[in-house]
C-alpha cells in the first residue's frame, strides 16, 4: 500500500511580559493539534531574542510531539478494539 500525505505546521513566536512564547499548530487534514512552549531570560544573562525563540519553539514542538504520540497510541488502541 502506497501512501503520501502533506501535513502543515505553523510556528508563532511572540514576547509577553518578559517571556518568549511559542505556539506550534499541526494540521494533518483530519486532526489539528497545538503545542505550546515558553522561555524566559535569566536576570543575570544578556538578552538574546534568538535564544528565547529557539527554546520556546523547542518546547512547543516537544509538546506537540507528545500530543501526537498520545493520539497515535489512542488510534492504535481504537483499531485493536475493532
Amino acid at each position: 500500500m502506497s501512501h503520501t500525505a502533506e501535513w502543515k505546521v505553523r510556528l508563532y513566536l511572540f514576547e509577553e511580559r518578559g517571556r518568549t512564547k511559542a505556539r506550534a499548530e499541526l494540521d494533518t487534514g483530519t486532526r489539528k493539534l497545538t503545542g505550546r512552549g515558553t522561555a524566559r531570560c535569566h536576570p543575570q544573562d544578556r538578552e538574546v531574542p534568538e535564544i528565547g525563540d529557539e527554546l520556546a519553539a523547542d518546547r512547543a514542538f516537544a509538546d506537540l510531539a507528545a500530543q501526537l504520540a498520545r493520539a497515535a497510541y489512542g488510534d492504535m488502541e481504537a483499531e485493536r478494539a475493532r
